[in-house]
Parts: C-alpha cells; sequence; structure tokens
C-alpha cells in the first residue's frame, strides 16, 4: 500500500502530530506570558526608588500615579495601586487518533492567578521623596 518513501513521510507526518497534540500548560503560558521589562515590580522598587528623588525621577522611573493625595501638612503622597490577572489555559486534542481511529480525544487545565502591587511615596516640602513603602499580594 505505502511505499518505503511512503512510510517515511506517513511516519513523520505521525511523530509531528503526536509532539504538537501534547503540548502542555506550561508549553502554553509560556507562549502568552507578557514579560514586559517596563512591568512595575517590586524588584524595580527597590532598585530605582529612594530617598532625595525629585517627583520628576519618580514619574520618569515608575509613570503617573494612580492617585495623588496629600498629607496632614500638605506634602505631597503618591499612590501606585496595581492589579494584574493571570489566566492560562491549554488544551490538547489526539489529531492522531481522528486519523487512525476516527475518534478525537482531548485534554486539558487552566488556572488564575491575582497578584496586587501598592507603592506609597511621600514627598517633602520641596517635592523629594522623604519616604516609601510598598505592599505585595499573589493569589
Amino acid at each position: 500500500m505505502f511505499t518505503r518513501s511512503g512510510n517515511s513521510v506517513f511516519l513523520a507526518l505521525l511523530t509531528a502530530l503526536l509532539i504538537t497534540g501534547c503540548q502542555g500548560a506550561a508549553s502554553h503560558r509560556a507562549a502568552v506570558q507578557d514579560d514586559s521589562t517596563d512591568r512595575m515590580t517590586v524588584g524595580k522598587v527597590q532598585r530605582e526608588i529612594r530617598v532625595g528623588m525629585s517627583s520628576a525621577d519618580v514619574a520618569q522611573v515608575l509613570g503617573s500615579p494612580n492617585i495623588v493625595s496629600t498629607d496632614e501638612e500638605r506634602r505631597e503622597v503618591w499612590i501606585y495601586d496595581k492589579i494584574a490577572t493571570d489566566r492560562a489555559q491549554s488544551s490538547s486534542s489526539g489529531g492522531v487518533s481522528i486519523l487512525i481511529l476516527g475518534a478525537a480525544s482531548s485534554a486539558g487545565a487552566s488556572s488564575t492567578s491575582q497578584r496586587t502591587l501598592t507603592v506609597i511615596i511621600k514627598f517633602d516640602n520641596v517635592g523629594k521623596v522623604r519616604d516609601f513603602a510598598y505592599h505585595t499580594t499573589r493569589f
């Protein structure tokens, strides 16, 4: 029915279908994960924000704050409140079983997690950082 070269092509196709049909959730998550380097992280706050920085320097590093307020002495307080939701869904279907058995099989997994980062930066009367704090959660 198949020639020797026909068998080789069939086996190559079969192998390719098996490999692509068995991709796991970790592979799918890696393919859709956002690895932006300009994202605000605890590490970025720890590395970049220093007491004595100007408000312009802070804005250049972290961008615009979500909330600008003042304390009891009318000094500015900037609040960055970030929330991220990570969703990953992976499904695989048995394409080989469709070719061979005429039936399809599928498997899948999904996960959702959220993380928050709140950064509070307090400025002195001349617009320099006098204190800062941060809090992060992951659930």
